[in-house]
């Protein structure tokens, strides 16, 4: 079933009736909603829970660092170089993060307490993930950010709420990874640690992609704040 057209149009998958915690989990660059849902079997959640899986369709957008073709785009940006970092469209990422807060308050209208969901993402997905994350007014269940990295860094200290200060995130990056520097992301990891947040860290063998041990770690890392 998909969410209501006043919201992001979504792919969903219910793990048990009555669902008590949600996941969003939201794709990367020029993918869509569909992308990671075979993950779900993968996970190996426990019986005993019963979790929504929400994995939203970004919209259509002109995306710079691909010459401004259209694609499924959470922001529009452009890649400076590995050591500087991006330059994000700030006005789409805000906008993202209003859509994903939108589907929080769904989930929230839908009986599920904003401390049993974990916004999740892949690549830019993962970079929304974080964004908005780290910007929720109440206690969120954790934060997966894979294959990505903290945008819009310098606004940070200014518009994080002291609600998620603890809360648990999961960063994980592929050493091959030539989309995403691995600089990048290790720095966004530094910034998050540094600012006092509880980061786990991963990286493992991969190019701009997800592998097995990442998806074995992922299922024990949800099964620890999915309580």
């Amino acid at each position: 079933m998909s969410v209501p057209n006043s919201l992001l149009p979504a792919v969903e998958l219910e793990t048990g009736t009555h669902p008590t915690h949600a996941v969003l989990w939201l794709h990367g660059l020029g993918a869509d909603g569909h992308d990671f849902v075979p993950i779900v079997d993968e996970l190996a959640l426990p019986s005993t829970i019963s979790v929504r899986f929400v994995f939203p369709h970004a919209p259509m957008r002109p995306v710079s660092i691909n010459r401004g073709m259209v694609m499924r785009a959470w922001h529009d940006y452009d890649m400076i170089d590995a050591k500087v970092g991006v330059q994000e469209n700030m006005e789409s990422l805000r906008s993202s993060q209003q859509a994903i807060e939108a589907l929080i308050d769904r989930e929230r209208q839908r009986g599920i307490k904003p401390e049993n969901i974990v916004l999740a993402g892949f690549s830019q997905g993962g970079a929304l993930a974080l964004h908005t994350g780290l910007r929720y007014p109440e206690r969120l269940a954790g934060m997966l950010a894979l294959s990505c990295y903290l945008p819009a860094p310098a606004t940070l200290a200014a518009e994080a709420q002291q609600a998620n200060l603890t809360t648990s995130v999961f960063m994980a990056h592929g050493r091959s990874d030539y989309v995403v520097p691995l600089v990048l992301a290790q720095a966004s990891k530094r910034q998050l640690l540094e600012s006092g947040y509880a980061v786990e860290w991963h990286e493992y063998s991969m190019a701009h992609t997800v592998c097995r041990e990442e998806i074995d770690d992922i299922s024990h890392w949800l099964n620890h704040v999915l309580k």
